[in-house]
């Protein structure tokens, strides 16, 4: 009798081991993570598991008699948190971290005001030029040292015609009134006798339905047009080749990157491809190239 019930209890025992693997994964991972996380930061006891946005706290509240944080009283943790950003941050104030780190050669992309990888990268940079603790997330005393290293940006550069940095323009793009479009960083710019007038972002086809490379020209102009094929509205549709055109998604506006085209090219600034769309002229010349 007491070797069936050791043999009853050994079974249980196996079969909630069994059903912790499976049902604590996600837990497990957390724990696993939490555990491998501590020894990363050498002196900082029990939160370097935290975010960064945490591990700037502990750094400025342990040494309390430490100079870069002694300016701020102890009683003021709220203006602290209000001042940090960090990974996941959609502000004007990251805008302008993203312009200034620009101004610095740190990041070639335009603002977003999301603070993403890119930004944690250039900020790690800017953090361990300066003898900072390179967390990627900007604390008040990287902030101010990143806004004494730059100057306060301008409209244009909070807000850059494209969020892409444009190409250099193709050699077939220097002469005439062209639509100059490239896959590579992803505008369009807009050029008159090898001089931009305009640029603005825009998207692509699928691999799938990839938008033809080559030399085209304007064969016609639809300012609103319906697509016979996939049923959708394509405003301000400067048609180049075939089925092919330049025109506004509603689609790309919203969902930017993460969808793609069916071979046409894909604009998301509404007023900025009205205005173009005003100024192009069937036989306008279209370049597309990577």
């Amino acid at each position: 009798m007491q070797r069936q019930r050791f043999i009853i209890r050994t079974i249980g025992v196996a079969a909630a081991v069994a059903l912790a693997a499976t049902a604590c994964g996600p837990q497990k991972s957390e724990s696993a993570g939490s555990t491998p996380s501590a020894p990363s930061s050498p002196t900082a006891g029990a939160t370097p598991e935290a975010s960064p946005t945490t591990d700037n706290k502990p750094a400025e509240a342990s040494p309390s008699p430490s100079a870069s944080a002694s300016a701020s009283p102890s009683a003021s943790p709220s203006p602290t948190v209000k001042q940090i950003m960090a990974n996941g941050d959609d502000t004007d104030q990251v805008r302008e971290l993203q312009a200034r780190l620009r101004q610095l050669k740190l990041m070639s992309v335009a603002p977003t005001g999301f603070y993403g990888s890119k930004t944690t990268a250039a900020v790690k940079s800017f953090q361990s030029k300066n003898a900072l603790t390179a967390t990627g997330s900007v604390d008040e005393a990287t902030w101010k040292k990143i806004q004494s290293a730059s100057k306060k940006p301008t409209a244009d550069e909070l807000r850059p015609p494209t969020v892409n940095e444009v190409d250099a323009p193709d050699p077939r793009c220097m002469e005439g009134r062209v639509m100059c479009i490239s896959k590579e960083s992803r505008t369009l710019a807009w050029m008159i006798d090898g001089k931009v007038i305009s640029t603005m972002d825009v998207r692509f086809g699928s691999e799938n339905t990839p938008t033809r490379e080559g030399v085209f020209k304007v064969d016609r102009k639809e300012k609103e047009w319906t697509s016979t094929l996939y049923h959708t509205s394509m405003p301000y549709s400067m048609f180049f080749s075939g089925g092919q055109a330049v025109h506004y998604s509603a689609d790309f506006a919203a969902r930017g990157y993460a969808g793609a085209s069916h071979g046409c090219v894909n604009v998301r600034d509404k007023g900025k491809l009205s205005s173009l769309f005003g100024q192009v002229n069937v036989g306008d010349k279209v370049v597309v190239y990577w």
